[in-house]
């Protein structure tokens, strides 16, 4: 049940960050609940490199890479255009 929470708050600080994403997802990869891959596909990442649309999904989570609820992160980003 942990990890059901974890993907849970993961999304909802995602959704904070990208609140007009037109995809948003958190998946636990490996059902561990620390190992998770997120989809998020937002305007707001349209001409921006993907390195800075990653440091911005690495922002949106500090909390959770800090503390170690996230052990690890794979990350798909794309602008909606």
């Amino acid at each position: 049940m942990a990890g059901v929470a974890t993907t849970d708050l993961l999304e909802a600080l995602l959704r904070d960050a990208f609140p007009d994403a037109t995809e948003l997802a958190v998946g636990d990869r490996t059902g561990t609940g620390d190992h998770f891959q997120v989809v998020v596909t937002d305007a707001r990442l349209d001409g921006l490199s993907l390195v800075d649309q990653h440091r911005l999904v690495y922002a949106a989570l500090a909390g959770p890479l800090q503390d170690g609820t996230i052990h690890e992160l794979r990350i798909k980003t794309k602008g909606a255009a």
